[in-house]
C-alpha cells in the first residue's frame, strides 16, 4: 500500500513536470499517480505489455497520469 502512493507521488510529479513544468501539489500529484496507474495498466494491457518490477510499474503510472493530464488540457482548453 505504502509503496503503490509512493510510486502514485513519483509518476503523478514526473507527469506534472513533463506537461506543465512543475507538480500540481502533493495530494493532486497522487491522485494523478494513481488514476495514471489505472490508465496506463489498461493501456498496456491493451497493446499487450506485461510490466515488471517497480520502474516498469513507475513508467507505466506515468505514463497513465500523463494520458489522464493531457485529456484534462485538452477538455479545459478546448
Amino acid at each position: 500500500m505504502i509503496s503503490t502512493i509512493i510510486i502514485g507521488l513519483i509518476a503523478g510529479w514526473l507527469a506534472g513536470l513533463l506537461m506543465r513544468g512543475s507538480g500540481y501539489g502533493i495530494i493532486v500529484d497522487i491522485l494523478l499517480g494513481l488514476i495514471g496507474a489505472v490508465i496506463g495498466s489498461w493501456i498496456f494491457g491493451a497493446l499487450g505489455i506485461v510490466v515488471v518490477g517497480g520502474i516498469g510499474y513507475l513508467a507505466m503510472a506515468t505514463i497513465g497520469a500523463i494520458v489522464l493530464v493531457g485529456i484534462t488540457h485538452l477538455l479545459r482548453h478546448g
